[in-house]
């Protein structure tokens, strides 16, 4: 996940990682787990706050785009972990400043290099699934709706990102290229929390919509590991071994795959997808677990934990 800004891309990645993590954490029933999770996230959360504050001028949020999109992906997501633990209050206020957020940055510029171009879908779809959130716990129904669109407005904004995507990035990239498959994993969250929101006391959906949103929540998670398998293949055919912070574009595809197959199996009632999702969640907290050892021992040899490397013709 590219930045100008590489210490505000820092703070928002880790926090969007962890706060997926949470959310993954509390869907199969590991709520301690899940709280110190979000305690984490948090503290990267105002870390980020703290950085942007006092480091940037307060013209320069628009110029951070991807640093900024990635941080209003991880307000949302952090929000979500909020209304998982009953906070709703606090959660619907990092909603209102996610979306905030994410207005001004919907024409700005994201740079053409690496899975950049995804994360407007992914800032996009993280509101989706913070929306879908509140709704699934019974609050208005106007909150489903609006998730429904940035569901689909998401999907577009996907496809536009995909046509942006030079193929060679699967070599040449430092890690965030997983964000290819990242917005199709969030997108698959998104779709089955809105699933499951029309159990919160009140029917949203029709048959015909339930239909439709069962299927594309069904191929996007279904597409999402199919695209890993790919990005895997490109890693195995041209190692990349140094740490980059657009590493944790990685942990965070493995996380939210993970968080959406959870989602899906509970929306559906398919017992044998929450056994896969379960396994692939403890995947996740491995990944993310050595992906954190990996940051502390680069950035005790000195490697500069906040760089940004790419190989990447820009």
């Amino acid at each position: 996940m590219p930045g100008p800004s590489p210490s505000l891309t820092l703070w928002a990645t880790y926090t969007l990682t962890t706060a997926t993590v949470s959310v993954g954490l509390d869907s199969a029933g590991y709520e301690v787990l899940s709280r110190i999770l979000l305690a984490l996230s948090c503290a990267s959360w105002l870390g980020a706050v703290a950085y942007a504050v006092l480091r940037l001028p307060g013209t320069a949020w628009r110029e951070e785009t991807p640093a900024a999109l990635t941080f209003t992906a991880a307000t949302a997501l952090v929000g979500t972990g909020f209304r998982a633990a009953g906070l709703r209050d606090t959660a619907a206020g990092l909603l209102a400043l996610a979306a905030l957020l994410w207005i001004p940055l919907l024409g700005a510029r994201v740079p053409d290099r690496q899975g950049a171009v995804f994360l407007r879908c992914v800032a996009t779809q993280g509101l989706a699934v913070l929306g879908a959130a509140h709704a699934a716990a019974g609050s208005a129904a106007w909150l489903a709706y609006t998730a429904l669109v940035l569901f689909w407005l998401g999907l577009a904004l996907y496809v536009v990102a995909l046509f942006r995507f030079r193929p060679r990035q699967m070599t040449d990239g430092a890690g965030e290229h997983w964000l290819a498959a990242g917005g199709l994993g969030v997108s698959a969250l998104a779709g089955a929390l809105l699933l499951g929101a029309d159990r919160g006391g009140f029917p949203l959906w029709n048959d015909d919509d339930r239909t439709v949103l069962t299927r594309a929540a069904v191929a996007l998670l279904v597409l999402t590991p199919v695209c890993c398998v790919v990005l895997l293949t490109a890693e195995l055919m041209r190692p990349r071994h140094r740490y980059d912070v657009s590493r944790w574009a990685t942990v965070f595809v493995v996380a939210v795959t993970a968080a959406a197959a959870l989602a899906l199996a509970a929306a559906l009632d398919v017992p044998w997808l929450d056994g896969a999702g379960q396994a692939l969640l403890w995947v996740a907290v491995a990944v993310w677990l050595g992906c954190t050892a990996w940051a502390v021992v680069s950035a005790r040899a000195g490697g500069g934990v906040g760089r940004v490397r790419s190989r990447a013709r820009r």
